[in-house]
């Protein structure tokens, strides 16, 4: 049968008897660094090698000839998942027993595997992964069953210190939004009481400039304020983003391991056979053993998980990177030539959680030159526009449009959605300081004004194009490069 352990020997024995009597396979049993005992029909242990014995502390001359596995795993008598394959215990009875964590075998039949905690093993108890495989004899009938175990604890605590430490996180960023909200409602209480200071101040000019003074100051601290707002509600979803890659790799490097250590195995083998080939006997338990092994397919399987690994790794190196290149904060801003299709691609790929449940993304870049400007500026514009093309999708899944291009001394931008639109109403208010028509809590309303502010800084303009129930289209539109008044000695030209 597929998949199958066949042998030969008489499982009968309850004295102990091996059930693997080949000496050769039997000291290769015994020298596996992974963790095996072997059961017979009776369920009685007829090895335990000493893998397992260091991992369980208790000796193979205690347990060989013995029906007391219960007792060193669980404390009292229960059966095993070996004695369940024994007794070709039924699916629903081995997931029922060991509360629905059990999978079957996909390249074994009747096989099994799972994981669990033991209390009664090691100091404060020992997670193990382990599986349970039928062995049948040459008439296909089961003769016993062998177990293996893994110690999986090191890797389940740090789960576990994970999960908290993810707890921690979510709790502090639903106190910092908390924090905000009740911000933004003084802010509001701030923003009336300056209206109506600017109605008295407008009848005195001297009064006026004072007041312009102290906005051009709080603007400036503002732009800080909500670029890290920005930054600290995108965390949770970086986080997330970081956590599936490290997963299949871990994952895809445990599967690797039992590869690895069935086709030494066969390896091994060859090594010691190949050469001294004399009759067909050995041949064919050569090729008895490439087809247990399953060669062809480790062979095949072993550099695609590799592969995906190093996708993996790519991929967190990756995020962690353009978050870095996008938060990066120029504490004295100087004006650079940037690549803007660089720029906008690493803030796509920062607020790509915001985005990726809601829409697709399409990039239509142009060939464009390098820009002077304030890069990280332009990039915290590119992220106010595709996260509020985001929000405009509602219902079924939309697609943002991302367009560069070149007009003379000027190069483009466009940001373009498949959502809602602007009403008519809304429309010429949508670049006013805290004008937002998002629930308290969720919007500043400062992100199109401050992007407004950034474009008028860089000499540039912002237009917009909307239509109800179709979608809307910023466009953005900067010099290539800034007069030397204007970009002179690191200066912000106003």
């Amino acid at each position: 049968m597929k998949g199958e352990f066949l042998i030969d020997s008489n499982p009968t024995n309850t004295e102990g008897v091996s059930l693997l009597e080949d000496v050769r396979l039997a000291d290769f049993f015994d020298a596996s660094p992974v963790a095996t005992f072997v059961i017979n029909t009776r369920h009685v242990v007829t090895h335990f090698n000493k893998a397992c014995q260091n991992l369980l502390k208790v000796s193979a001359a205690d347990m060989i000839g013995q029906r007391k596995l219960g007792q060193v795993f669980y404390g009292y008598d229960r059966p095993v998942l070996a004695d369940l394959v024994v007794n070709q215990a039924s699916t629903v009875d081995v997931t029922r027993l060991y509360d629905n964590q059990v999978h079957p075998s996909q390249l074994i039949e009747d096989a099994y595997e799972t994981e669990g905690f033991f209390p009664a093993l090691g100091d404060g108890g020992l997670w193990l992964f382990f599986t349970a495989v039928p062995l049948r004899n040459a008439s296909g009938a089961i003769a016993g069953a062998v177990e293996t175990l893994q110690d999986v604890t090191e890797r389940k605590r740090a789960e576990e210190a994970l999960l908290k430490h993810q707890g921690s996180l979510e709790e502090l960023i639903e106190n910092r939004t908390s924090q905000l909200a009740h911000a933004n409602h003084a802010l509001l209480d701030d923003v009336a009481r300056r209206e109506a200071a600017e109605a008295a101040l407008l009848r005195q000019n001297s009064a006026l400039n004072e007041l312009n003074a102290k906005l051009t100051k709080a603007q400036e601290h503002l732009i800080q304020s909500e670029k890290m707002a920005s930054i600290g509600q995108l965390a949770a979803g970086v986080a997330h983003e970081i956590n599936n890659p490290i997963g299949y790799i871990f994952s895809n490097f445990g599967s690797l391991e039992k590869y690895l250590d069935r086709l030494f195995a066969m390896l091994d083998a060859y090594e010691k056979a190949e050469d001294t080939i004399s009759d067909g006997q050995t041949k064919s338990d050569l090729a008895a053993m490439r087809r247990d092994v399953e060669l062809e397919f480790l062979k095949e399987d072993i550099p695609s998980l590799m592969q995906e690994s190093k996708e993996g790794i790519v991929r967190v190196r990756k995020i962690v990177q353009d978050l870095k290149d996008f938060s990066h904060v120029d504490t004295n801003p100087e004006w650079q030539f940037s690549n803007l299709n660089q720029g906008i691609d690493s803030t796509l790929n920062v607020v790509n959680n915001e985005v990726k449940y809601k829409a697709d993304v399409v990039k239509d870049y142009g060939d464009l030159p390098e820009v002077q400007c304030l890069p990280s500026q332009i990039n915290q514009v590119v992220m106010n526009l595709v996260v509020n093309a985001a929000h405009a999708i509602s219902g079924e899944r939309g697609k943002i449009t991302v367009r560069t291009g070149v007009e003379g001394d000027r190069v483009w931008i466009e940001v373009a959605d498949t959502g809602s639109g602007i009403p008519k109403g809304v429309l010429p208010h949508i670049f006013d300081p805290f004008y937002t028509t998002k629930p308290v809590g969720k919007g500043t309303g400062l992100g199109l004004s401050l992007s407004y502010g950034i474009i008028q800084k860089h000499n540039g303009s912002i237009d917009v194009q909307t239509e109800m129930a179709k979608g809307t289209t910023f466009r953005i539109t900067l010099p290539i490069t800034q007069s030397a008044t204007q970009a002179g000695n690191g200066a912000v030209p106003t």
